[in-house]
């Protein structure tokens, strides 16, 4: 930063040496002193003590900077109200910004910080927070004095938990903790009577939070979670709620309840397990939206769900007239009773080519389930969420035909060879097992273009996934893995998606950037310095890009 910057309020103008006379507007010893100072989007390293040479300061806004640290002067600007330091490369901030009495925007997001001054509630004029992108893993319990603030991101950080402290928040309205490790949210957090919008998104949430408190919560994002139910009781207590979003979940029915959201605009229930709706949500009077796709609905066709919302609705009103679904509703279920009392759909079998025994915690498949298919072709196999060790050898016995196997959710820690006989697969999910490795006899899956291996114990990259030609999508997010063959990948030239999120990634190979026909290249969560989180921000494009400009010439 120029000098002169520093000296502005001090140093007389040049044309104060001039002996000249001055019209109204040039009465330079009538000039206030500086109030802003914007330094943002440059390439400074560090800032200068001298800034206390400003104590008029309002704004002072350094974003986008290669900042690693701030100077001790800063807590002299005592008149400063907003300080803009995002998009350095901050690793701690001065306890000397604890005394700013006037701040009431603090803005300290993409930086590098592992922990907040634990005195941060001093800052008692604060009225937004913004410490998103960061690497923090706990918050000051000071927090809980910050009365005034309204904003506060907590995004993107590494949260396990949220301390019951924030409920003293009493002017909280907007609260982010998207992307974070958070199982539970405090009951305390219930009490936050001004809270309007929660965003929860991609945390491990199991259940949605009760807030019977939160009279005035408009927004509630819970996607990319866990959840599996949708509490009655929890929905009644969020009678303002204007969006709902609960895409990526594993909800598998949705309450009657749900129409005391009388004032909900937008349902987002994308990419879930369910399979019925109530016919009654139909009658919520402001809902504008409403996303079902990717669930396996029954009862809805599909080429209903892609003529929009208003249509839906219409169709849902009228099943009510008719009185709920009558038998010709329901396909009918031809079931075998097996000696274990579980029950095979031969119906499904025989018209929709699907062999089901899924979510029965079974520790294997009776082979009752197998018997049952007789001489009929099966394409789609789902045998997850049990409790299977192993692949079962009986798969093998639908080689002819199947192209879509799902063992996901189960304790599965190696891959027999059975599996890699099955010549026809093109889908493969293997998601949430204990699998460390692959076999190299898989080479033989030649039509596979898709494989979701997230949530298992890989530590390295299964080599025989290079040796795959019809890949386009390899899932294999949430495991251990190291590091990646740039060159071998980009011999998969149907790659369209490599999604490596939350693994133990020290470094990008700057000659990734060449597999130019990817699509969509996910690496968040890992602990590389480089690419910095604002370059995976603007997307795949510009991170290829970014990656082949690193390749050494």
């Amino acid at each position: 930063v120029p000098e002169h910057v520093w000296r502005i309020n001090l140093d007389t103008p040049e044309e104060a040496q001039q002996n000249l006379s001055f019209g109204a507007a040039d009465r330079w010893w009538e000039q206030t002193d500086l109030t802003k100072l914007i330094l943002a989007s440059n390439k400074l390293q560090s800032l200068s003590e001298d800034v206390q040479l400003l104590p008029a300061l309002t704004m002072l806004d350094v974003h986008d900077n290669q900042l690693t640290s701030l100077p001790s002067a800063l807590g002299q600007l005592e008149n400063l109200q907003k300080l803009d330091v995002s998009h350095n490369k901050l690793r701690s901030l001065p306890e000397e910004l604890l005394q700013l009495p006037r701040l009431r925007s603090l803005l300290v997001q993409h930086n590098e910080l592992s922990q907040l001054p634990e005195g941060l509630g001093q800052l008692l004029s604060l009225e937004e927070l913004d410490v998103s992108n960061n690497q923090l893993t706990a918050i000051p319990t000071s927090f809980a004095l910050l009365v005034n603030l309204v904003r506060l991101n907590l995004a993107w950080n590494q949260l396990k938990e949220l301390p019951a402290d924030l409920s003293a928040m009493k002017s909280l309205r907007q609260l982010d903790c998207t992307r974070n490790y958070l199982e539970t949210v405090p009951p305390k957090l219930a009490t936050m009577a001004s809270l309007e919008q929660l965003y929860l998104r991609k945390n491990k949430l199991r259940s949605l939070p009760e807030l019977p408190s939160c009279k005035l919560l408009k927004e509630l994002h819970a996607g990319e979670n866990q959840i599996e139910i949708l509490n009655a009781e929890n929905l009644k207590q969020l009678s303002s709620l204007c969006v709902l979003e609960l895409r990526d979940n594993k909800i598998k029915a949705v309450p009657e309840e749900i129409t005391v959201l009388q004032k909900l605009e937008r349902l987002d229930l994308a990419n879930n397990d369910i399979s019925r709706l109530p016919y009654t949500l139909g009658n919520l009077p402001q809902l504008k939206f409403l996303a079902l796709e990717g669930n396996p609905l029954r009862t809805i066709r599909r080429d209903l769900l892609q003529k929009g919302t208003q249509e839906l609705l219409k169709y849902l009103r009228s099943k009510i007239q008719d009185d709920g679904p009558g038998p010709s509703e329901e396909p009918p279920v031809t079931a075998m009773t097996l000696p274990s009392q579980s029950k095979v759909n031969v119906h499904a079998i025989t018209t929709l080519k699907l062999l089901e025994y899924s979510d029965k915690q079974a520790a294997e498949i009776p082979e009752a389930v197998f018997d049952a298919v007789g001489a009929n072709p099966v394409a789609t196999v789902n045998f997850s969420k049990n409790q299977l060790r192993e692949i079962p050898p009986r798969l093998v016995e639908l080689k002819d035909s199947v192209c879509d196997v799902s063992l996901g959710f189960n304790k599965i820690s190696s891959i027999s060879l059975e599996l890699c006989l099955l010549q026809k697969l093109t889908h493969l999910d293997l998601r949430n097992n204990v699998l460390t490795a692959l076999p190299e006899e898989m080479e033989a899956l030649k039509k596979l273009h898709t494989i979701n291996l997230a949530f298992n114990r890989f530590k390295v990259f299964p080599s025989v996934l290079y040796h795959l030609p019809a890949l386009e999508n390899i899932l294999l997010s949430n495991n251990q893995v190291g590091s990646i063959d740039p060159v071998q990948l980009k011999g998969l030239d149907k790659l369209g998606t490599l999604d490596l999120q939350n693994n133990d990634l020290l470094q990008v190979p700057p000659e990734l950037g060449n597999c130019e026909n990817l699509r969509s290249l996910l690496l968040e969560g890992n602990p590389f310095r480089t690419p910095r989180a604002a370059v995976l921000a603007k997307g795949t494009a510009a991170v290829l890009e970014y990656l082949r400009s690193r390749i050494p010439s």
